[in-house]
């Protein structure tokens, strides 16, 4: 590979830098899991991972920052971060995907970060939700969002080799999918209900070893882009169509450029093969464990998805506690 190359595209050992930030934003927002203040769990995670962010060897533009939907602390649209020198690259970042279930307590908050080089990355932030459509490599020319719900699960059980009847669809718990649920279990499956974070939902459709067949529903057009980033490691399937609340934040999107009548597939919502997904438990869930003290150590447990080599790896990490008091 010219150096050139090295320079311009990012490596695999920016994700391994990469998931120090998602560690150390799980980490500080440990103290307020369960306390009832979600704005204060991002706050902390936000500061860590900007924190560490600024010590990463290369150039990331912040594509799709957190925190504009529910006006919550940011890593705003357009920031730059890391050292400004190595690998250029456009960033999603969602320091606490889930803080309501931080500030609950509940199961499946994250910490992530998605990578793909410079220009690749849809920016959809000016439409906050988009609908989707996750699976695993079986749905890759078999379901697509032009098709009934039904029709989508009858032909991925198809695929699959699996009765109707055991196949599982994850949704996000909203009144807006309150239809949907009705719709998917009227054709025979069962449903997993997401209280928060349709990332895991989607990574989770798209792994092999999971209970989860499909992921369906409206969600944030931050986390469709981020769960394409994903889904291109893992080889999965994924669409997603713009969801405007309304007809002004439709003339938004247009007038940003988006396409309000497109299907967007993985291509569509971050284009190449050279993307990367890091992500760090908050609280427990079924894509990683969350942060656990153990006596004098801090165990943290994150994957890194990367699409060039197709490759999933798991890090469990022992942090000295004492170094994060």
């Amino acid at each position: 590979m010219a150096e050139s190359d090295l320079v311009a595209r990012p490596d695999r050992n920016l994700a391994m830098e990469l998931v120090r930030a998602t560690e150390a934003a799980a980490i500080r927002a440990v103290p307020f899991i369960g306390k009832g203040d979600k704005l204060a769990a991002d706050g902390a995670a936000v500061d860590a991972m900007r924190a560490f962010l600024g010590t990463v060897e290369f150039d990331g533009v912040v594509v799709i920052g957190e925190g504009e939907k529910d006006r919550a602390p940011m890593l705003f649209n357009g920031e730059h971060v890391g050292t400004g020198r190595g690998p250029q690259a456009d960033i999603a970042v969602d320091p606490i995907d889930g803080t309501s279930m931080t500030a609950q307590g509940r199961q499946n908050a994250l910490s992530m970060i998605a990578v793909s080089d410079r220009g690749t990355m849809l920016d959809a932030s000016s439409v906050f939700y988009m609908d989707k459509l996750v699976a695993d490599h079986h749905g890759i020319g078999v379901i697509s969002m032009e098709q009934t719900v039904a029709e989508n699960i009858r032909e991925l059980a198809k695929a699959k080799g699996k009765p109707v009847a055991d196949m599982v669809v994850a949704v996000l718990d909203r009144p807006r999918h309150a239809e949907l649920i009705e719709e998917i279990r009227a054709a025979g499956a069962g449903t997993r209900i997401l209280l928060d974070g349709d990332v895991a939902g989607g990574i989770n459709a798209a792994r092999y070893e999971t209970r989860i067949d499909l992921c369906i529903g409206v969600g944030g057009s931050p986390e469709a882009v981020v769960t394409a980033c994903a889904i291109k490691a893992l080889g999965g399937f994924i669409e997603a169509k713009l969801a405007p609340k309304d007809d002004a934040e439709r003339q938004r999107g247009i007038a940003a450029g988006l396409d309000m009548d497109r299907i967007y597939d993985a291509e569509g919502l971050v284009k190449g093969g050279n993307t990367m997904f890091i992500a760090t438990g908050v609280t427990d869930g079924g894509l990683v464990e969350g942060v656990r003290r153990k006596g004098p150590i801090i165990r943290t447990e994150s994957i890194l998805l990367r699409s060039r080599s197709g490759t999933l790896r798991r890090i469990t990490s022992d942090h000295l506690a004492d170094r994060w008091l």
